[in-house]
């Protein structure tokens, strides 16, 4: 996989780009040949290969960052790590296993890398003898077998496949400088004679393909960009995501490890995320969330209208780790008893999500999943709508009284939580959902909090949840505004203030309310993710009313940065 800096690579390789089949197909077939992920909501990501060996340590050093990096990250030569070819047998490898791991969960497709950075193919390619059936013990292909496995549960199948970054062959991209020799070439060379043959048998040797999932699309030229793109046509009905490049957005975006605030408008999406800190294997990283921040996970996403491709990474014997396993297993629990509110569902009404939990809709029913069960028994939902009937998912015979007003639903719920990490109320309803969206609007103490997830963005940039914090990134565009509409009670003079991070060039902004603008330089933090709040200027309100607040990039010179919210301070 790829990290923050990346995805900045990415999005300008996505950045206006057309959606793949969009002149070949109508609005109508396209729904066709989406409908199944839209239904599926919850997939598995497989991130397998030959760096499960090393398992994170090299020469006695454990290796920071993530595993399937490792020969990058330790600068291991290419010699040595083909090395690791003869000590791969995964004899503990069983297909129906793994796909029951995945149905047990309420998973309903399984993409698996067919060849991940390093090069190495973990099916019996003919296109170089790098692989898991020629290079090691185990003389096998998994691929075959999984999707022998996948058809006989019902199960849709979908390969990852690294196009541009392949360690291993010569002239195979590489972000960053080479460390070994061996690794010089020709891309378009590689891409020819590797990249191309590969996709192709990946795409004509296992059955039907669901997904086709491309990473880091790097530098490949146009030319042999569209000899990948066209190799999809080998299967009609393939789903395919944003990162190809070459001016081909795909089918999805991906945004890794995070979940978007607002979603992504007009887009499909799915987030792919680790249960530990690694997509790879590393025998360390025992650092597995819970089955409550995975399950509400889910929830989350769903209420935003994407999807949940939750990563595991089997063992260099072929072994998905038990403790991934048992959180799989606690998830599938839950959606044996409220699916209904997941697969199929489409986002909630509300822009803001409420601070009890979550919102997904059915056709005529509403679905409230709470997290933090009320106290008093009492849940207030800002809709209005039409309530024929009220119900927990988990015990039909729990009727639950519901009224209306002004400012929206009280649901009366009787009894105890049914589920400590997300009970779920269904609503039988009719008409149309309406939400009470209050305005923001100026704290006791004179402050404005201007939160991103609150802001008028379209599809750029974005805004992402990261380690508990929102976060707008991916302003890839200088014309790209983000807007603010707020109440001022307590008029007067504020300081504004911005957290803000970029990495590389600097960056300015202009921010622009009641006539007076602000042009403010963004520091460059060193990381995405390192934000330095930024002291912006002062301003006056002088009126009680509702005020835009507007911030704009200056184009000259301008790199892509990241902000986490806008506050006015009053000013002494």
């Amino acid at each position: 996989m790829k990290t923050w800096t990346m995805a900045v690579l990415l999005a300008v390789a996505v950045a206006g780009g057309a959606v793949v089949r969009a002149a070949e197909e109508t609005a109508g077939q396209r729904q066709a040949r989406m409908k199944w992920w839209h239904e599926a909501k919850f997939g598995m990501f497989i991130h397998w290969g030959l760096y499960a060996v090393p398992a994170g340590t090299w020469q006695g050093q454990q290796i920071g960052g993530i595993g399937e990096w490792i020969m990058n990250t330790g600068k291991i030569p290419s010699a040595d790590y083909a090395g690791f070819a003869a000590q791969f047998n995964p004899v503990k490898f069983n297909a129906g296993e793994w796909v029951r791991i995945a149905k047990d969960a309420g998973m309903k497709y399984i993409v698996i890398t067919s060849k991940h950075h390093d090069g190495f193919a973990m099916f019996h390619s003919q296109a170089s003898p790098y692989n898991i059936y020629d290079a090691t013990p185990f003389k096998r292909d998994p691929l075959k077998e999984l999707a022998a496995a996948c058809r006989k549960e019902h199960i849709k199948l979908g390969f990852y496949y690294s196009q541009f970054q392949d360690w291993g062959h010569p002239g195979g991209g590489i972000y960053g400088e080479r460390w070994d020799q061996a690794q010089e070439g020709d891309l378009s060379g590689y891409v020819n004679k590797i990249a191309i043959p590969q996709v192709k048998e990946i795409l004509s040797n296992y059955g039907p393909v669901a997904v086709l999932w491309w990473d880091t699309p790097g530098n490949i030229s146009k030319e042999d960009v569209d000899k990948l793109h066209d190799l999809m046509k080998l299967q009609p009905q393939i789903i395919s995501n944003n990162r190809l490049g070459g001016g081909y957005a795909g089918d999805t975006e991906t945004p890794e490890q995070s979940i978007p605030a607002s979603g992504y408008p007009g887009r499909d999406w799915e987030t792919c995320m680790t249960i530990n800190d690694t997509w790879g294997y590393k025998s360390y990283d025992n650092n597995f969330k819970s089955t409550e921040t995975l399950l509400r996970n889910l929830v989350d996403i769903a209420s935003k209208g994407g999807n949940y491709l939750l990563n595991v990474g089997p063992t260099a014997e072929g072994v998905i780790p038990q403790p991934e396993v048992d959180r799989l297993k606690e998830i599938g629990a839950w959606l044996a008893v409220n699916g209904a509110a997941i697969y199929g569902a489409t986002a909630g009404p509300l822009k803001k999500a409420p601070a009890w939990g979550r919102i997904t809709c059915q056709p005529g029913k509403l679905y409230l999943h709470v997290f933090n069960w009320p106290a008093d028994g009492v849940l207030n939902v800002p809709m209005q709508v039409q309530v024929k009937q009220g119900r927990l998912l988990a015990d039909h015979s729990r009727k639950l009284e519901v009224t209306g007003g002004e400012d929206g639903l009280t649901v009366h719920l009787a009894g105890n939580a049914p589920d400590q990490i997300c009970s779920v109320v269904e609503l039988n309803v009719a008409g149309e959902l309406t939400g009470i969206e209050k305005p923001l609007a100026q704290n006791a103490d004179g402050t404005v909090t201007l939160p991103v997830a609150e802001a008028k963005t379209g599809n750029e940039p974005q805004v992402e949840s990261k380690e508990g914090q929102d976060n707008l990134g991916f302003w890839m565009n200088p014309s790209a505004t983000v807007r603010w509409t707020f109440k001022v009670n307590q008029p007067g003079k504020f300081t504004v203030r911005a957290p803000l991070a970029t990495v590389g060039a600097t960056s300015r902004v202009v921010i622009e309310v009641a006539g007076q603008s602000l042009d403010v330089t963004v520091p460059q933090t060193g990381d995405y993710g390192k934000f330095q709040v930024v002291e912006c200027g002062t301003v006056t309100l002088d009126k009680a009313q509702p005020y835009e607040l507007i911030v704009k990039p200056v184009a000259d010179g301008w790199a892509p940065i990241n902000l986490r919210a806008v506050t006015l301070q009053p000013a002494p």
